[in-house]
């Protein structure tokens, strides 16, 4: 990043002992250790007894002693003076195991059941009762003072979300440390917070912005942080002792928003059930923008808006007439924008939905009658009349004839949705085995093997891929997947389940090919890559196979000129260009050029700089 310097990026362990202050992670201090040794007796007992009546309990650790409340000046001056003996225990209670009991009655119950507990084994036992919701809720609400009090305190039970917290919280203010202004977005993912954490996994996600970094491209951007957290990551789980795994997924904030875009499940699912630890207006906004369904839903959700129309239409018999209007039109609507979605339109209005169905699915594709058409818009201007006060009274005779044209809508467009699913499902399948199949073949002929064909492909993938590459085997698996699952879809043997897993993973593997073929790239280009010096200042050259693109000044990346490379090795048809040009003719570009200099191309580098030059070429 440009505000890190050279001797910075080399640092990619953290030694603690260098935290800035107020970052740090704060152990327990020697007489709050002492105090616990002296009652682990009373703490091992207090916790059985908890536990035998309250088995929803995740998590019980010591706090820390409390701070003294500052005086408020014009307040009377408090008389009771606070023990010093009392030790506060921390208790963490996964509510959405507690059936029959809402949260308030559920604090209330657990709050009274472990003090009489405590009473019983030591009288200086303060238990302080806190639901997994309530820790998800302060931490949507941005109160990460008390995470930070979590992570602090001394566990004597956990079933993995203490023990998580505390690294997590430690690896968090080392990125923020590291990286200062940049970290944007902490997210804990996976099960953490569902309080069904494996005690030997940890996932979480960090989030970097990298909008104004011009040193360096994307992909080696991305590349060079996801080492340095991981490694942090690794001094973290040392520092606290938590041997658990910790699963760290790095993202830079252009390939976070790009995914966002692309309706990425494993993204949806990230903001569906991501629990930020740390935020700066990035992730919670996107969290909110999809709960309201602004952002462009993954098929999961489009199966949730087909649902829709069912139970709708069981509550419109009781309600009265503005709501009965209401659940009329959307429950014939969302299953109408659904299909529209399917065909890859995104959600339009109401009147343009009526009138896309008709233009699409009547005339174009002719998959549906026009009477349901009619149907549709009789429906959405009952509503608009109701709305705009036009229609203030409606006969039970109606609502019934409306509530059968609606039935047999929802009925036809279920059948519609399905022979639309089923063509797209096939031209999916069809399109993640060519992308598949084609991408493994350029990876295999980057890593220089012959003769391949698709029968070999599994084999030679395992082979120079798996244990040349270093790649995990279960793509491998992956790979075999994707081709049988093409023959099972030919044979019609293949379930929506299945499709769904094919696609999942199939993105996954897809992902990483691209990731190799990428970063085997930009290792090519590198080695064309020629540093001039000229005076006080650095310039580049990066030659491709037909053309030279000149940057002569690498503090001014945005100056970017272009030059073709003529046989007898000079650059003529200087022109200026810019660094999207140069990323997509990258791109573009199979080979890079033969790395040899001329005595031309060298004459020509000194008239486009205009001074005598060196050259600096990494070897």
């Amino acid at each position: 990043m440009t505000k890190n310097n050279s001797s910075e990026e080399k640092k990619d362990h953290i030694d603690p002992a260098q935290i800035k202050p107020g970052l740090e992670l704060p152990k327990l201090t020697p007489d709050m250790q002492e105090r616990m040794n002296k009652v682990q007796k009373d703490l091992d007992k207090f916790k059985e007894k908890c536990l035998a009546i309250r088995p929803d309990i995740t998590g019980m650790s010591l706090l820390p002693p409390l701070a003294p409340q500052p005086q408020v000046p014009g307040m009377p001056v408090q008389k009771e003076v606070p023990n010093p003996n009392e030790i506060h225990i921390f208790i963490l209670i996964d509510d959405a195991k507690a059936e029959g009991l809402a949260k308030g009655d559920l604090i209330v119950k657990s709050t009274d059941e472990t003090t009489k507990i405590a009473k019983d084994i030591n009288a200086d036992f303060k238990p302080q009762v806190m639901l997994i919701s309530e820790l998800k809720e302060a931490c949507f609400d941005a109160k990460y003072d008390i995470i930070q009090m979590v992570a602090t305190s001394g566990v004597f039970y956990d079933r993995g979300l203490l023990s998580a917290l505390k690294v997590a919280e430690l690896h968090k203010n080392m990125a923020v440390k590291k990286f200062e202004r940049y970290v944007v977005s902490y997210i804990a993912v996976g099960s953490l917070f569902r309080g069904d954490a494996a005690p030997n996994d940890i996932d979480v996600a960090i989030v970097i912005d990298d909008t104004d970094v011009k040193k360096m491209s994307r992909f080696e951007l991305r590349d060079k942080l996801r080492a340095i957290i991981i490694n942090m990551g690794y001094d973290a789980s040392q520092i606290t002792g938590v041997r658990a795994q910790f699963h760290i997924q790095t993202y830079i904030l252009t390939d976070f928003w790009e995914n966002v875009k692309d309706a990425n499940p494993v993204i949806f699912t990230m903001l569906r059930d991501g629990v930020p630890l740390y935020d700066r207006g990035v992730f919670m906004p996107w969290k909110l923008l999809l709960q309201m369904g602004r952002i462009k839903p993954s098929p999961e959700a489009i199966d949730m808006n087909m649902e829709v129309g069912d139970k709708l239409i069981d509550r419109t018999k009781q309600k009265l007439l503005s709501v009965v209007g209401e659940d009329l039109f959307y429950a014939v609507m969302n299953p109408t924008q659904a299909a529209l979605m399917l065909y890859g339109i995104p959600p339009p209005t109401p009147k343009e939905a009526v009138k896309l169905m008709e233009e699409i699915y009547v005339k174009k594709e002719k998959l549906l009658e026009k009477k349901y058409v009619d149907i549709l818009e009789k429906i959405r201007k009952t509503f608009k009349d109701i709305e705009h006060g036009e229609l203030k009274e409606i006969s039970g005779k109606e609502i019934d004839k409306l509530l059968a044209d609606c039935k047999d809508y929802l009925e036809r467009i279920k059948k519609l949705f399905s022979e639309i699913e089923e063509r797209n499902e096939k031209e999916t399948i069809v399109e993640i085995h060519t992308t598949s199949l084609n991408l493994t073949r350029d990876l295999l002929m980057d890593l220089g093997v012959k003769n391949i064909s698709v029968q070999k492909l599994p084999e030679l993938f395992a082979k120079h891929v798996c244990e040349g590459e270093k790649v995990p085997m279960k793509y491998h698996k992956v790979l075999e997947d994707i081709i049988k699952a093409k023959k099972d879809f030919d044979a019609k043997k293949l379930s929506k389940q299945e499709i769904n897993k094919v696609r999942r993973d199939a993105r996954e593997y897809i992902r990483l090919l691209l990731d190799m073929l990428d970063r085997k790239q930009a290792i090519e280009v590198s080695k064309a890559k020629l540093t001039l010096r000229y005076g006080d200042k650095l310039g580049e050259v990066t030659f491709l196979k037909e053309v030279a693109f000149i940057i002569k000044d690498t503090n001014k990346r945005e100056e970017v000129w272009i030059a073709t490379i003529e046989k007898d090795g000079s650059l003529q048809n200087l022109k200026k260009s810019d660094p999207s040009e140069y990323e997509k003719y990258i791109k573009s570009i199979k080979m890079p050029h033969d790395r040899i200099l001329k005595s031309t191309t060298l004459e020509s580098l000194k008239n486009i700089i205009g001074e005598d030059i060196e050259i600096l070429w990494k070897a």
